[in-house]
């Protein structure tokens, strides 16, 4: 999981301790450790708070829960997946798959993560991990402020591998980011279906 999500930082400038300790806390509580590259509910669960939402582009009969939330930061509804379809492909010189017509693409790991960072990169978030403003994070990751005890947790253990204390007198420290991933209570994402 670790390069993947390496690459996709960088290639979104979520490069400073302050950007990354911010955007692992939030993907972390957002797939659950890193555990999960697709929403957990039942297909009834799904499709009742999906189904129909025209404001996520579901449109036709069985969008709720084809487009239920996919990738590290949950892209979810047909229009956001062909939305971060059109934006990788503008960005990326590989070929990206069409996540409208394959929306379960976006659960393997390389377009969980280049998703997640895309994301926080169009909704300028780096700006606001720059200014420590954690809870407007959360608010623009989630729409309101859902699970922030948890996300505030894996913030403060993030930033605590990424930013250590140290005495003027001893060398400036170079983060971890292998350390840091650990602190974020990650392990192996497995699609959840």
């Amino acid at each position: 999981v670790l390069e993947p999500l390496k690459a996709a930082c960088a290639l979104y400038d979520i490069t400073t301790p302050a950007r990354q300790a911010a955007f692992l806390a939030q993907a972390g509580h957002e797939s659950g450790g890193f555990r999960y590259t697709s929403e957990i509910w039942g297909p009834s669960d799904a499709q009742r708070r999906y189904e129909g939402r025209r404001d996520l582009g579901n449109t036709q009969p069985g969008d709720g829960e084809r487009f239920k939330g996919h990738g590290f930061l949950q892209t979810t509804g047909r229009a956001n997946h062909a939305a971060v379809r059109d934006r990788l492909r503008a960005r990326l010189s590989i070929d990206v798959p069409d996540f409208e017509q394959e929306p379960e693409k976006l659960t393997e790991l390389q377009w969980a993560c280049l998703s997640a960072a895309d994301y926080w990169d169009m909704r300028r978030i780096n700006e606001l991990a720059d200014a420590g403003d954690f809870l407007g994070i959360t608010r623009r990751v989630n729409g309101g402020t859902n699970g922030l005890a948890d996300r505030h947790a894996r913030w403060e253990r993030v930033k605590a591998v990424l930013e250590p204390a140290a005495p003027p007198s001893e060398p400036a420290h170079t983060p971890d980011p292998l350390a840091a991933f650990t602190a974020a209570d990650t392990i192996t994402p497995q699609p959840q279906e």
